[in-house]
């Protein structure tokens, strides 16, 4: 039995929890292998929107087991939110959702470091999302962290008096003027640890492994992007993990020779939330109609994203680096009643025509080159079947598996579950 993985291709904001919604039957394990609770995956069902930020997506489904792996950051305040957000539809998390002991943990410092961080860098803002997300990642590999298993020794309470006093200082050493009340922050986060506490905290290692051996299938969940891996991303406008296909093994403990299925999700177009080179974006009313059209606004931040036609040259990069067998094309419904569609197809690159993404994709250097397609004007969100869709549909899913050489399986016509087309 081998470990699948669902990945996002672009920037995030792809689709990847409805996916994995729809995926979840086929599973005894949902693992979640990196990140926090700075994404939102969004699931649509029986008319009721979900935006689940650290959880697994596979939560709803009662026969699967939900796993947070030693790859992902914990806030144990937004946990508890979410929670609590369960908790009004009867869901048994105790018994189905579990926790890695080698996850390491937000504090409330690590949010007040993003910000002074972030506030310092003036208009060289990444663009953080300043949950702590960052900040964490760094005492991880600097190895100064806190781990979930951390919190079930009697001293944890000392281990995180040492580090939050460390953050202090340092949150000085910004010269940033950022008012808050830590004695206030702490009295929520430690309320929230003895919620997580209920909860059961594994060796999540030995648990998949031992998983794996037995048989049970599992799809592993990434969260944000390809584009923002922290190696192959569009550094320094990226988070703090890895992202990509190899981040499910160190996120996961599996070997690599335990992966099967890539999914690979992506837009009809490209989107981008925060600060950092999108060469497809759109600034005029076709940008402005397909954000208005696709609700594009940040599950987690309420923050517009920004729109612009699919980039298919960083998307044949994202599915190289993941080695992505399956592709997921959501939000091709938005794109319904658009005269013309474009592709980009090359870069022209310092002069040069290029297939490849370089290393600075900034618009100084880097103009898009398209191919322009005939829009279709039928409304996608009533189709239930690939015989339905306009000839147009298909001939734009056809350039792009051409192109990829990789089959689209999955096209999405809407938000809800049951608006998921195989192919």
């Amino acid at each position: 039995m081998a470990v699948d993985l669902l990945l996002g291709l672009q920037w995030g904001d792809e689709g990847k929890g409805k996916i994995v919604d729809v995926l979840t039957s086929k599973y005894n394990i949902i693992a979640r292998f990196q990140g926090g609770p700075n994404a939102g995956h969004t699931l649509e069902f029986d008319g009721i929107k979900h935006v689940l930020r650290t959880i697994p997506s596979g939560i709803f489904h009662k026969e699967s087991m939900n796993v947070i792996g030693n790859g992902v950051v914990i806030d144990p305040v937004v946990f508890v939110q979410e929670l609590d957000g369960l908790d009004q539809f009867k869901l048994d998390y105790k018994s189905n959702l579990i926790i890695s002991r080698k996850a390491h943990v937000i504090l409330p410092t690590h949010r007040l470091l993003d910000a002074a961080s972030e506030t310092s860098k003036g208009k060289a803002k990444i663009g953080s999302t300043l949950k702590g997300i960052g900040p964490t990642y760094m005492d991880k590999t600097g190895r100064n962290g806190i781990r979930i298993g951390d919190l079930e020794l009697p001293n944890w309470k000392e281990k995180y008096r040492a580090l939050a006093n460390k953050h202090e200082a340092m949150i000085g050493f910004y010269n940033v003027d950022i008012q808050y009340d830590l004695k206030e922050m702490e009295d929520e986060f430690f309320t929230a640890v003895e919620r997580l506490k209920e909860l059961q905290f594994i060796d999540s290692e030995e648990y998949l492994n031992q998983a794996l051996k037995a048989g049970k299938p599992i799809l592993a969940e990434g969260a944000q992007g390809s584009l923002l891996d922290i190696d192959f991303g569009t550094y320094p406008f990226v988070t703090s993990s890895n992202t990509t296909a190899s981040g499910a093994c160190t996120g996961l403990g599996v070997a690599p020779n335990k992966i099967g299925e890539v999914f690979g999700i992506f837009k009809a177009y490209t989107t981008r939330v925060g600060s950092g080179p999108f060469p497809t974006e759109l600034f005029d009313e076709v940008g402005a109609e397909m954000a208005r059209i696709g609700r594009e606004f940040g599950a987690v931040t309420g923050r517009p994203r920004r729109c612009g036609w699919l980039d298919l040259v960083a998307l044949k990069y994202a599915c190289q680096i993941n080695g992505v067998t399956q592709l997921s094309m959501m939000k091709g419904d938005v794109l319904s009643g658009f005269k013309t569609l474009k592709v980009c197809t090359t870069y022209k690159y310092k002069g040069q025509t290029i297939t490849h993404l370089p290393f600075n994709i900034e618009e100084e250097n880097v103009t898009p080159i398209y191919t322009d397609f005939k829009g279709w004007k039928e409304d996608l969100t009533k189709m239930r079947e690939v015989s339905q869709f306009p000839s147009e549909l298909n001939a734009y899913i056809a350039f792009l598996e051409k192109e990829l050489e990789i089959p689209i399986t999955i096209v999405s016509v809407g938000p809800d579950r049951t608006q998921t087309i195989n192919r």
